[in-house]
């Protein structure tokens, strides 16, 4: 069964209080996402501790097929946030 965005986005905000969450729905179909999460808790962790704190988020309901994006870096070095972006596929 397909999660919706507002079951993504509260998975996300309560392992990761401070998030700061844009999510799209790819194709329209509820089945298809792309998540970009800012927030200082990715400050310091490797590209993949990143994506492990997000899909530990998801309580392995991201479906089968996940693909990482390259994440980029936010440009806010006074709190020192990271982006990083996730597609989402059930």
């Amino acid at each position: 069964m397909p999660m919706n965005l507002i079951e993504i986005e509260n998975l996300v905000k309560e392992a990761i209080p401070d998030a700061v969450i844009d999510i799209q729905d790819l194709a329209g179909d509820s089945n298809h996402y792309s998540a970009t999460i800012i927030s200082s808790l990715f400050k310091g962790k490797s590209k993949i501790e990143q994506h492990k704190l997000v899909y530990n988020a998801l309580k392995g309901q991201q479906g089968k097929q996940c693909k990482q994006d390259k994440p980029g870096k936010k440009a806010n070095s006074e709190q020192g946030n990271k982006e990083t972006k996730h597609i989402l596929r059930h």
